[in-house]
């Protein structure tokens, strides 16, 4: 049962301390969708897509007004299209068909955001999935709510150098094709090691082959109102600390979880995860880094940094699996340097670098999220970054990310724009020593001994 006590103590959290659900999101099969036409293919997807989200939307709206709980994004993820168009598309113009009608099928039912224009490459790459990821940069160019994903690593597989080196080239090319509005292409693309199948955060998102047909995950978030709940311990001990932290964490999961079930009952749709994960908004009040300050550190970026963040993901994975049995996604704190305006202000300050913030990604929920660096960034490098990441999730079996925005004409200390959650970004500066040679090697970096355990 819930008490009053309960009921004011949320609404506080809401009104003033910027407790919301980050997204409902819709994950569809699409493999009953698999067709030799594309243009079949591409009606079929929009046919099951506009089916069964038709009521995704107006669903969300209603839930918000009722329980006065604020929904943020309502969003759908689908099966891998490196696997659901490998038999109909022969070039990257039919894959960018598929990009286009998952567009339109999103516009229609009035979502925010699609996820799954993705491959699963973590060993090999299909002549289909090559031929998707190097659709991308077109797909994203062309279409607003499409965001796309590779998982070029994993622990059992190890990490496909393949994948990452070519991953530079299309980055790249996504950014030269969005010149014009600050490379925002970018930012609708993320490179992973170990991706969950039931992540409900963009851009990362796509519904995974071990799912049903349907499933219902939410994300929730809320680091208002952790950083809230420790300014009232300030001073005091570790058991402490960490004790707020998880007690705070196990109450906004708690509102997920009431979100999640009333929308899986409304939809008719089973219930899958509740994330939760403390992700930023550019909103003053709403970041990790302000977590990390009130923790005693001046700025994320002096020492000890690692250490405070390696508490809080802890402690939020704690209070959450005490509030929902079915705890998932990604599930602790992310640290994207656009989105969360304490970051920013760190980089600004010079707290903050990218060899700091990849020590960082060794203890938090995602990885290297999204970060600007100079237009002028080579391909090389971008691979180099993301080999980097790549490592440290397959050799400490964790989810690693990269969502890294090399901006079209953009130096060190300029800033780029990007609006809504995906906020503005400083340019970081990026090592300029040449690793070329390294990951211009062929083949893949072999699974660390650790992965057999059979």
């Amino acid at each position: 049962m819930i008490n009053m006590k309960e009921v004011i103590e949320t609404n506080e959290m809401i009104e003033k301390e910027n407790l919301d659900v980050r997204t409902i999101t819709l994950g569809i099969s699409l493999i009953d969708c698999i067709d030799p036409d594309v243009d079949r293919l591409c009606q079929k997807i929009r046919n099951k897509i506009e089916s069964r989200a038709e009521k995704l939307v107006k669903t969300g709206e209603d839930i918000e007004k009722e329980f006065g709980i604020p929904i943020v994004n309502k969003r759908i993820s689908v099966t891998p299209i490196g696997l659901i168009g490998s038999s109909a598309c022969s070039k990257t113009s039919d894959f960018v068909k598929i990009a286009a009608a998952l567009e339109e099928a999103a516009e229609n039912v009035g979502v925010n955001f699609i996820g799954g224009y993705s491959a699963l490459v973590s060993k090999g790459m299909t002549k289909g999935e090559e031929t998707l990821i190097r659709s991308i940069p077109e797909a994203l160019s062309s279409t607003q709510r499409v965001m796309s994903s590779v998982n070029a690593g994993s622990t059992r597989t190890g990490i496909n150098m393949d994948a990452v080196r070519l991953m530079g080239d299309v980055i790249c090319e996504t950014s030269a094709k969005t010149a014009d509005n600050d490379s925002i292409g970018c930012t609708k693309l993320v490179v992973l090691c170990n991706a969950p199948d039931d992540n409900p955060f963009m851009a990362g998102a796509f519904h995974g082959v071990t799912e049903a047909d349907e499933i219902i995950n939410v994300g929730v978030s809320g680091p208002g109102v952790v950083k809230t709940a420790l300014t009232k311990v300030r001073g005091k001990d570790f058991e402490t600390l960490c004790e707020t932290v998880k007690k705070t964490a196990f109450k906004v999961t708690r509102v997920g979880q009431l979100v999640a079930l009333e929308a899986s009952k409304r939809l008719d749709i089973p219930f899958g995860i509740v994330d939760l994960s403390l992700a930023p908004t550019p909103a003053v009040g709403d970041s990790v880094a302000d977590i990390l300050k009130e923790m005693g550190l001046e700025q994320p970026g002096a020492p000890g940094t690692t250490a405070a963040l390696a508490l809080l993901n802890d402690q939020v994975k704690k209070g959450g699996v005490m509030a929902s049995s079915y705890v998932g996604g990604l599930s602790g704190a992310f640290i994207p340097v656009s989105e969360d305006r304490g970051m920013i202000d760190a980089v600004k300050a010079g707290a903050l670098t990218i060899e700091k913030l990849e020590a960082m990604t060794c203890v938090c929920s995602v990885g290297l999220d999204m970060i600007a660096v100079p237009g002028d960034t080579k391909p090389e490098t971008v691979a180099g970054i993301i080999a980097d990441e790549m490592a440290i999730g397959m050799v400490n079996n964790k989810t690693t990310a990269v969502r890294i925005i090399p901006v079209a004409g953009r130096k060190v200390g300029d800033m780029a724009q990007f609006g809504g959650l995906l906020g503005f970004a400083p340019i970081m500066k990026v090592n300029g020593f040449s690793c070329d040679e390294f990951v211009n090697r062929k083949g893949r970096i072999p699974a660390p001994i650790h992965s057999f355990k059979n």
